[in-house]
């Protein structure tokens, strides 16, 4: 089977054995080896991670093709603990929209159905040594590439249309930053350490979108519990930190951003 037909509702019927030959296959196209092979469940089925070395970077298997990405606000309801909490943040000036659906539609990408390359991501994103602008040309050098925010979503997602990778809800009696027992310190389905920390800001090819935290601002600002869990959520574009980032007063302050490097196959 060619890689170009590997999808991700594919990869999902295969046994171990078919599981290792096909990461050897990948390995062996990228010039890496296989450093993992195992079976975890998701969305109750079984699903297998592959890690790929490379460089001295890890990379995991993306099976992609047709996906389905973003979050549907319209069909979701939050916990009566949810929506408290959000008019507790209203109250304290903070929130887009009178309650916490509109804020969800303000700061999330709407679900939809995208067509993907199966690709290697990088299990662990990097912090940006260069300004943003001249991130993609220093990784094009190495061979790779940034993920498109489709990508991203779904490689944190993996095919999970809850608000978050590991279901719609999140400790509502602390915040995210210093937590070390939530659900955000587990590698997701694909084996990725992804939307673990609000600190990081990821980067990708659309530089109106930063996946994966908000740079800590949301943890300064005193937010509240939910608005500091939000920008961990699969969906979340942080549309203000990415106009930040590539705006005057952020472009110089590249320590601060990340980016997920991706191995096309």
């Amino acid at each position: 089977m060619s890689l170009a037909d590997l999808t991700f509702d594919l990869w999902r019927t295969f046994d171990e054995v078919t599981a290792r030959r096909i990461a050897q296959n990948v390995a062996d196209h990228v010039g890496g080896r296989v450093s993992l092979v195992e079976a975890t469940e998701h969305l109750g089925s079984p699903l297998h991670r592959v890690r790929v070395e490379r460089d001295g970077l890890e990379f995991a298997l993306i099976p992609g093709g047709r996906v389905s990405v973003g979050f549907d606000v319209d069909t979701w309801q939050p916990t009566p603990q949810q929506a408290a909490d959000y008019a507790e943040s209203r109250e304290q000036g903070y929130g887009y929209g009178p309650d916490l659906r509109a804020h969800l539609a303000r700061i999330l990408s709407a679900r939809r159905s995208v067509h993907l390359a199966t690709v290697l991501m990088a299990v662990e994103d990097e912090t940006l040594t260069e300004p943003p602008a001249d991130a993609p040309a220093a990784l094009f050098a190495r061979g790779l590439r940034m993920p498109s925010p489709d990508e991203w979503e779904h490689a944190c997602g993996a095919g999970a249309d809850t608000l978050f990778r590991w279901g719609d809800d999140c400790p509502l009696d602390r915040i995210p930053y210093g937590d070390d027992t939530g659900p955000h310190n587990e590698l997701n389905a694909f084996g990725l350490r992804i939307a673990y920390d609000t600190y990081r800001a990821e980067l990708t090819s659309d530089v109106t979108a930063v996946h994966g935290g908000d740079g800590g601002e949301s943890v300064c600002g005193g937010y509240g519990h939910l608005l500091a869990w939000l920008p961990l959520a699969t969906a979340n574009r942080n549309p203000d930190m990415a106009e930040f980032a590539y705006g005057p007063d952020g472009k110089d302050l590249y320590e601060n951003y990340s980016t997920r490097p991706v191995l096309t196959l």
